[in-house]
């Protein structure tokens, strides 16, 4: 097992130093090939909400994904897909708009120019936007209303960065969407700069000849501009969230301007996750998971904690700051260390992790080899920790809670 890992993890350092730039169009294009039966291509653009002008636009520009373009209809791209078995998939993170074909190999002509098609000539038709983006648009964000750990991680954000990555991943309830900021937006994302093409199963040679070729048949828009935002500020606070629909949700947390190995290593020593995915021993009503979430210019951490009852998220919370200010034993820094290695290692060898990790050093220039990753990890100590920790308390912190807030806990009542 750890042979194999430690083999998987040399081919992909070795693939993600393998990018081409593409002669005629100028997108960045690189590739990971392990011999897999399935290919997959995953077109990342530097179009996440942190880039959008008004809030939402993101949102509704991710579910304009593979509806009409100037080459087929809606209809059109889903029965051809299923015709070759492909899987279509859109996503949005607060960097990144991601647009995923998966397939088997041998197919990657015609997905290749389904991507493209995508960037430059979907029409963004009125009918679709009123009939099929926007209902699908609201049905997310209510969806997203009433899980209580997405409103906390929303929240966290907005009190942690306010603009840029503290803007709303998704449409708000009151967010008005035009159709015509949608179409300037994506002219302004969908420009060469913006653009990696990342594949798994394909060679990279290979695919940036299908993605010049695909481009020169539909080029991207001409009038196209590099999007830009604020290098990331952190600001932190609190906020109280009132619901009484599914039990009590407190997030502790902190926000740094970089991203960090000892900042991840801290998540998980806060919120250790259980080494027996099904314990012999009921579990405990009380579920703490850890956070950690790096971007190019910054990282929000902490700890979720989630419970039926305020007694027991006012217990666990004051755990939880009581464990941030004491030193770690070396037993505890091993282990967290190993867990959260382990978990970087996961991460990456999956397709989407793959995809990430290998667009954000095209477009970030970041340092995304699983080999680097695990030494800047092996790099974490005690003093290391305790320096993160004296800085991130000297801070604001980030709190949310979310249920009875008359009766949970304002942030100073926890030790913060």
């Amino acid at each position: 097992m750890l042979a194999t890992r430690a083999s998987t993890a040399k081919r992909l350092a070795r693939s993600f130093a393998t990018v081409v730039d593409t002669k005629a169009s100028g997108v960045k294009v690189t590739a990971v090939d392990n011999g897999q039966p399935t290919t997959a291509v995953t077109v990342l653009v530097k179009a996440g909400s942190r880039y959008q002008p008004s809030p939402g636009v993101a949102h509704v520009l991710k579910n304009f994904a593979f509806k009409s373009t100037a080459k087929r209809s809606t209809l059109g791209t889903v029965r051809e897909s299923e015709l070759y078995g492909g899987v279509l998939s859109a996503s949005l993170s607060r960097e990144y708009l991601a647009l995923t074909t998966e397939f088997l190999r041998g197919d990657e002509a015609y997905f290749t120019s389904l991507l493209t098609s995508i960037l430059a000539t979907t029409k963004f038709l009125p009918y679709e936007f009123s009939e099929y983006v926007l209902p699908v648009v609201r049905d997310e964000s209510t969806h997203a209303s009433h899980v209580p750990s997405t409103l906390a991680i929303e929240a966290a954000h907005g009190l942690a960065f306010r603009t840029g990555l503290g803007a709303p991943l998704l449409a708000g309830a009151h967010s008005h969407v035009s159709l015509d900021s949608v179409k300037e937006f994506a002219t302004s994302a969908f420009s060469p700069s913006n653009i990696a093409v990342v594949g798994t199963g394909i060679d990279s040679a290979r695919l940036a000849d299908l993605v010049d070729k695909a481009l020169a048949e539909t080029p991207l828009p001409s009038n196209s501009s590099s999007l830009s935002t604020p290098s990331s500020k952190y600001f932190g606070g609190s906020a109280r969230i009132d619901s009484h629909s599914s039990g009590q949700t407190v997030f502790i947390g902190f926000g740094t301007t970089a991203p960090s190995a000892a900042l991840s290593v801290l998540a998980t020593h806060l919120a250790p996750p259980s080494a027996l995915k099904w314990p012999s021993v009921p579990r405990s009503s009380t579920r703490l998971t850890p956070v950690y979430i790096p971007y190019s210019d910054a990282a929000l951490a902490g700890v979720l904690i989630q419970s039926p009852d305020v007694k027991s998220v006012t217990e666990a919370a004051k755990t939880i700051v009581e464990k941030l200010k004491k030193p770690l034993t070396a037993e505890q820094l091993k282990s967290a260390v190993s867990r959260t290695k382990l978990d970087a290692a996961v991460s990456a060898e999956s397709q989407e992790g793959i995809a990430l990790a290998l667009g954000k050093k095209v477009l970030s220039n970041a340092e995304a080899s699983v080999e680097s990753t695990l030494a800047a990890l092996d790099k974490v100590d005690a003093a290391t920790i305790s320096k993160t920790v004296s800085e991130l308390t000297r801070a604001t912190p980030t709190y949310v809670a979310i249920g009875d807030v008359a009766a949970l806990p304002y942030v100073d009542e926890i030790g913060l």
